[in-house]
């Protein structure tokens, strides 16, 4: 096999709970991981900085249909944020715009965080891969270009002071899909006067999964080889478990897997839900009408 040909890799199909290293991107993690697994179709669920590490669901093969459903879960975010300097980029890989002196009381900065939690609009920053005419935003930043962002709604459920230590602040972070912790510690900088930017960033919760469910990608290179790697992949039907379910007779799972509606019990819920056959189990995603007409959304071959 010549070096310039392309590895196909073979069928594989789940989702891989990583936890991202520092200093990568979301898509080099996403490639060393499908090298690993000698996998033929991969796709992230979402970004994460190089700066950031933490939980990055990965998907392979079928799986991936359901990647995009993770773009629009919640996240839980652990952040060290160093206040006194403010930075390009909002974080510590951006150059130092200023420093300032931090002269605050527990009071200004307990009230100061309380204007960050619950319902509110934010900016997203030009540091991002958002889109203005298919141009990534970070694309013009980098050129010194800035331009007008709509500020969008976003939602904090909890942000909990962890600790604070003079120019060192360290915060979780519960949020809504949209949200960008770098933009929440650079407001916060403003609004204490002082600047600040994000030192540290660590991703522990995506929809119903955590970290500690995660596998680094040293414990995954460990596994002596790729068939063996694959036993740590977590079936597409997980990465649903927040949808109520549907369970078919065999009778009628073979219509839903021909593309075909049926009618739904009266006790199912009405959404989208996960269908199962009681023989073949999962077929894949379907959503009941408020007449309780099953349909069929995604469909999977695993």
């Amino acid at each position: 096999m010549s070096q310039g040909k392309k590895r196909k890799g073979v069928p594989v199909n789940g989702m891989l709970l990583l936890d991202k290293p520092i200093g990568c991107s979301s898509n080099q993690a996403l490639q060393k991981a499908k090298f690993l697994l000698n996998a033929q179709k991969a796709g992230h669920t979402g970004s994460l900085d190089p700066l950031a590490t933490g939980l990055l669901p990965l998907c392979f093969g079928e799986t991936t249909k359901i990647s995009g459903m993770f773009l629009h879960a919640d996240k839980t975010y652990t952040v060290s944020i160093r206040l006194g300097i403010a930075t390009e980029t909002g974080d510590s890989e951006g150059a130092v715009l200023n420093r300032q002196s931090v002269d605050i009381t527990e009071e200004t900065l307990l009230n100061t965080l309380e204007k960050y939690r619950g319902d509110f609009l934010q900016t997203p920053p030009m540091y991002s891969a958002l889109k203005q005419n298919g141009q990534p935003l970070y694309k013009l930043a980098r050129q010194g270009v800035t331009v007008e962002r709509e500020a969008r709604p976003v939602t904090v459920y909890n942000l909990d002071m962890i600790n604070w230590k003079h120019d060192l602040l360290e915060l979780q972070v519960s949020c809504s899909r949209g949200f960008y912790i770098r933009t929440l510690a650079e407001d916060i900088g403003n609004d204490l006067g002082c600047g600040a930017h994000v030192e540290v960033l660590r991703r522990t919760q995506v929809g119903s999964f955590s970290i500690e469910q995660a596998i680094t990608m040293d414990q995954l290179e460990a596994i002596l080889s790729p068939g063996d790697r694959t036993k740590v992949l977590l079936p597409t039907d997980e990465g649903l478990a927040h949808l109520p379910e549907v369970l078919l007779p065999e009778n009628l799972a073979r219509y839903v897997k021909l593309g075909q509606s049926i009618r739904a019990s009266s006790t199912a819920v009405p959404g989208l839900v996960r269908v199962y056959a009681e023989t073949t189990g999962f077929i894949g995603l379907g959503e009941v009408s408020s007449d309780f007409k099953l349909s069929p959304k995604r469909l999977f071959s695993v």
